[in-house]
C-alpha cells in the first residue's frame, strides 16, 4: 500500500514565523574554526554544513526541533517500498539566475557519490536517481529504506550548468592542495549569497533578495571571521566587535552571562565525542611497535578504554558541562540507551590487559586531535595522554587546527591516523547512521559504508545487523536490532565513547537566535536590533 507524505512549506513557515525588526542589519559572527572550502561535498562536518547552509539548500530541511520539513522538494511520497518520488519546488533559482530543475538533483546525486566526496553515504551507491519530468525525481532502491531522506538537509543541491561551466563536475577532496572553483565560489539557492571569501580569514554573506521563501531574519549581511583564541573571541563579544561566537569557553560562561552586553545560550548537544584506534593496518603508521598492530588485539583496546576516566574529564576539563556516555550515540536519539553501562574505569586492570597482550612495558603511539573543533578538544586529548601514561603508554599528541586535522585523517591515500579524537552528530538523528558510517566495515570499494570509520573497525555481524535496521519498519523490533548492534561493538571495544558536550553560544543582547541541538549556528533564524 502506498504511503504519502505531503508537507507544505507554507504551513511550516507560518508555524515558525516571528516578527523581526524591519531595519536590515549586519551581523558579525566568530567561530573557533575556519571555513576553507565552499564545495558542499568536501567535508562532512556540522560547522561547515551550517556555514554552507546559508547559501545552499537540500531537498528537505530541518526545523529548530530537528524535525524534517520541506526544502527544495515541496512534497514526497513512497508509491512502493523501494521507490521514493520527490516533487520539486517550482520557481526556484540559483544565485546566478539559473532555474532549479530535476537535472540539478540527478547531477548532485551523482556528484556526491564520486571519489573525493566526504558525503558519499548520503545516497547509497545502488540507488538509481531518475528524472520523471523537470520537477519530479524518483529514487529507486534495491531494498526499502524508511529513513532515506533523513540526512538530506545537508545534501546540498549543486547547479549542473554552473558545475559543468566551471569544471567542477567532480567534488573537491578535503586533502586537496589546490582549491577548485567550487572551493572558492558558490552558486546555491539559499537565503544568502557569498560576496567574498578569503579561506581561513573572512567570509562575507549578503542576503539573497530573490530567495523563494519569506525570510525569517532581518540581516543584510553576515561577516564571518574565525578567531581561534578563546580569550580574543570572548573579548570581541563583550566589546561588541562581534555579535555571536561559538563556542564560549567553559571557564568564561559566568563572565559572559554577567556582562551587560551579552549572554550565553546553553543547551544539550547530540554530538558524541569519542576516541578511535586504527584496527585495520598490519602495522601502525605512527608507533614504535613494528611488524604488528597492537590495536588488533581486543585486550589492548579494552586496556585503553579502562584507562580513560571520563568522570575526571567531566569535572576537570569540561567543568561539569558534559554527559559521560556508554554508547556512541546521545541518549536523546536512542530510547534504550539507559540499558547500557560503561566498562569500569580501572587502570590496574588496564595494565594487566596490556601485559597479557604482550605489552607489559607499554608502547608509543601518536594521537591526532583537533584543537579548534570541539569544546576543549585539545585539553581532552592532553588529559587522555596523562591517563594512558599511567598504564605505560606514551602518547605523542599531534593537535592541529581542524583544516589540517581533517586533511590528514581523511587523506584520500588512506586514513592517516593511528589513534584519534573525533566528534559525531548523526545526520539522520538516528542510530543507523552510527552503525553504518562510524562502525561499518569500510573495505568494500562498491559501498560507502564506514566512510567516517577512520580506524577501520570491522565486524561483519554488526554490518548484517545494520542492514536489517535499515529496512525494519517496526519500531520495537528496530530498537532491539540497534541494541544488538551496539552490544557487538561494546564487546569488541571498537571505540571509546567519552561524552556529549554542552552547547554554549555567546550572543549579543541585541540579537535573537534559535539554538539547535546539532550545534549548527544557523543565522537565517537571527534578528538584530539597532
Amino acid at each position: 500500500m502506498s504511503v504519502r507524505q505531503v508537507l507544505r512549506a507554507a504551513t511550516v513557515v507560518a508555524s515558525l514565523a516571528f516578527v523581526a525588526p524591519a531595519s536590515a542589519q549586519t551581523l558579525r559572527y566568530a567561530n573557533q574554526g575556519v571555513l576553507n572550502s565552499l564545495d558542499p561535498y568536501t567535508l562532512n562536518e556540522s560547522t561547515t554544513h551550517a556555514h554552507l547552509g546559508h547559501v545552499y539548500e537540500g531537498l528537505i530541511a530541518r526545523d529548530q526541533d530537528l524535525k524534517i520539513v520541506p526544502g527544495l522538494a515541496e512534497s514526497w511520497e513512497t508509491p512502493e517500498p523501494t521507490r521514493w518520488r520527490f516533487h520539486l519546488r517550482k520557481g526556484v533559482k540559483f544565485h546566478d539566475g539559473t532555474p532549479f530543475t530535476a537535472d540539478d538533483v540527478v547531477f548532485s546525486a551523482d556528484r556526491i557519490r564520486k571519489p573525493g566526496s566526504n558525503l558519499q553515504t548520503r545516497i547509497a551507491a545502488d540507488v538509481k536517481v531518475v528524472k520523471v519530468d523537470d520537477h519530479t525525481v524518483d529514487f529507486i532502491l534495491t531494498s526499502p529504506n524508511p529513513i532515506l531522506n533523513s540526512q538530506w538537509d545537508t545534501w546540498y543541491i549543486v547547479s549542473k550548468k554552473w558545475a559543468e561551466a566551471n569544471n567542477v563536475v567532480d567534488p573537491t577532496p578535503a586533502a586537496a592542495t589546490t582549491p577548485s572553483y567550487a572551493s572558492l565560489h558558490e552558486n546555491g539557492t539559499g537565503p544568502f549569497m557569498i560576496e567574498s571569501h578569503q579561506p581561513g580569514v573572512k567570509t562575507v554573506f549578503k542576503a539573497n533578495p530573490n530567495w523563494w521563501r519569506k525570510p525569517e531574519h532581518n540581516l543584510k549581511e553576515i561577516i564571518f571571521t574565525p578567531i581561534s583564541s578563546d580569550a580574543t573571541r570572548v573579548a570581541a563579544l563583550l566589546s561588541g566587535e562581534v555579535d555571536v561566537i561559538e563556542p564560549v569557553p567553559l571557564q568564561d560562561i559566568a563572565r559572559v552571562d554577567s556582562s551587560p552586553n551579552a549572554q550565553v545560550l546553553k543547551g544539550p548537544e547530540i554530538r558524541t565525542i569519542f576516541l578511535g584506534m586504527d584496527q585495520i593496518r598490519d602495522e601502525l603508521l605512527y608507533s614504535n611497535i613494528k611488524g604488528k598492530n597492537p590495536f588488533k588485539d581486543v585486550r589492548v583496546r579494552e586496556a585503553f578504554y579502562r584507562a580513560i576516566d571520563v568522570e575526571a574529564i567531566k569535572s576537570r576539563v569540561m567543568r561539569g558541562l558534559s554527559t559521560p556516555s556508554a554508547l556512541m550515540i546521545a541518549p536523546q536519539l536512542y530510547k534504550l540507551h539507559g540499558e547500557f553501562k560503561r566498562a569500569k574505569y580501572d587502570p590496574d586492570a588496564a595494565k594487566k590487559l596490556l601485559a597479557d597482550a604482550g605489552y607489559a612495558d607499554g608502547f608509543e603511539v601518536t594521537m591526532d586531535c583537533p584543537n579548534d573543533r570541539y569544546v576543549n578538544d585539545a585539553a581532552i586529548c592532553q588529559a587522555v595522554v596523562g591517563m594512558l601514561a599511567r598504564i605505560g603508554v606514551k602518547v605523542n599528541l599531534l593537535a592541529q587546527p581542524k583544516a589540517q586535522y581533517f586533511a590528514k585523517v581523511l587523506n584520500t591515500g588512506g586514513y592517516q591516523t593511528s589513534f584519534y579524537l573525533l566528534g559525531w552528530t548523526p545526520g539522520t538523528s538516528d542510530a543507523h547512521n552510527v552503525l553504518y558510517e562510524i562502525m561499518g566495515c569500510r573495505n568494500d570499494p562498491k559501498s560507502s559504508r564506514g566512510q567516517a570509520n577512520l580506524g577501520g573497525y570491522c565486524n561483519k555481524t554488526l554490518d548484517e545487523v545494520a542492514a536489517k535496521v535499515l529496512v525494519e519498519t517496526d519500531t520495537a523490533k528496530r530498537d532491539q536490532l540497534i541494541k544488538q548492534g551496539f552490544e557487538i561493538e561494546q564487546k569488541d571495544f571498537g571505540y571509546i565513547p567519552l561524552h556529549q558536550q554542552a552547547l554554549a553560544w555567546g550572543v549579543s543582547k541585541k540579537v535573537k537566535l534559535r539554538q539547535r541541538a546539532d550545534n549548527q549556528v544557523l543565522l537565517y533564524w537571527a534578528s538584530k536590533q539597532d
